[in-house]
């Protein structure tokens, strides 16, 4: 692994918000392109580290991805129940794509997660597209969970967030 697991700094931020965005919109992941309210969600990373531990993949003093860790009960949890810490906004520079990152931060997210008091699983959701990540998530022994699927825009019925879990 030629890149570190670590917390973000503030001055790192604004990097890993334009990652996080630009990977969304250049997969085809935001169903409004530029105009989707989520891409400020996504560019925010100071309001969700404050509220949650973001974690980046680091080398030579460059962000290469970002991923946001929800500990049990957290207030940036969607889907997490008591017991359970949810991964979030998982993005990877697309220069930085096949060489690891994104697995390694799924990793150090179930690592926090083993070492927060009661938590027994680990949950995320992820868009119907996202078929690598499907694959990674499987290949680390996430299961689905399709009675957990659901849709953040109830006033759109096309929009479905599938669901993965990890028992600890």
């Amino acid at each position: 692994m030629d890149f570190v697991i670590r917390q973000a700094t503030a001055d790192e931020y604004g990097t890993l918000g334009e990652i996080t965005a630009h990977a969304y919109l250049r997969d085809g992941l935001l169903d409004f392109g530029e105009g989707d309210a989520y891409l400020g969600e996504l560019r925010n990373v100071a309001k969700r580290a404050a509220a949650a531990e973001v974690v980046v993949a680091a080398a030579d003093g460059r962000v290469l991805g970002g991923v946001t860790f929800v500990p049990s009960g957290g207030p940036m949890a969607d889907i997490a129940r008591p017991g359970e810490a949810e991964i979030r906004m998982l993005a990877v520079a697309r220069e930085a794509r096949g060489r690891g990152v994104g697995e390694a931060l799924v990793r150090a997210c179930v690592d926090r997660a083993r070492a927060v008091e009661g938590c027994a699983r680990v949950v995320l959701s992820t868009q119907r597209t996202m078929r690598t990540a499907h694959r990674l998530y499987e290949r680390m022994g996430f299961a689905r969970t399709p009675e957990r699927d659901w849709n953040p825009l109830p006033e759109l019925d096309d929009i479905m967030l599938l669901t993965y879990e990890l028992t600890l």
